[in-house]
């Protein structure tokens, strides 16, 4: 059984911020799949289905970013879920928008969410896949710009990159995460 989790936080004043896309990636796997979320569990958003003949479980954690380790390890641990079928879909200030990066292991790099999964599943060595958002260009502070919007004009390179990672979500299904990371890091 495979777990792949997108961070973000619960609420439509949230809805397609950066900080969301992890939650964006999820939600176009499900639509693509025709699947419906279930509320209730884990303190998250679930779907438990088949895929390609494996199980898995997609997870949308309603506990806001920072605590989304906690939602993250109810499920693991209901399912007994190893931390390498485990896949998080988060938001990367240190990629270009768009760019999308999959590693297995990894400190969490300033990002609440990633650090929350670390302390609550403790191990670093899960799965990520790692979705740029960019820097603020600006003076904006980054909390200001990670939980704003993208632009029309980042959304150009925002929309092919969430239909990439639904492909390499996809194709772990059938493949080892190694074969996924050479296939999708190009």
């Amino acid at each position: 059984m495979k777990c792949i989790v997108g961070l973000g936080n619960p609420g439509l004043k949230y809805k397609k911020t950066r900080h969301n896309i992890g939650f964006q990636v999820i939600d176009e796997l499900a639509a693509k799949q025709k699947w419906k979320f279930q509320k209730g569990k884990f303190e998250s958003h679930y779907i438990y289905e088949r895929l390609n003949g494996e199980q898995i479980l997609l997870l949308k954690p309603q506990t806001f970013m920072n605590l989304s380790g906690k939602a993250i390890k109810q499920a693991a641990d209901f399912y007994q879920i190893e931390p390498q079928d485990i896949l998080v879909i988060y938001d990367d200030l240190d990629l270009p928008t768009g760019k999308i990066r999959l590693r297995q292991k990894g400190g969490h790099g300033g990002h609440n969410g990633i650090r929350s999964t670390i302390d609550q599943i403790g191990t670093k060595e899960f799965n990520r896949l790692r979705f740029g958002i960019g820097r603020p260009k600006e003076n904006l502070e980054v909390t200001h710009y990670v939980l704003g919007k993208f632009s029309k004009e980042e959304l150009k390179d925002v929309q092919p990159s969430v239909q990439r990672a639904v492909e390499a979500c996809e194709e772990w299904t059938e493949q080892p995460f190694l074969e996924v990371m050479n296939h999708f890091n190009q």
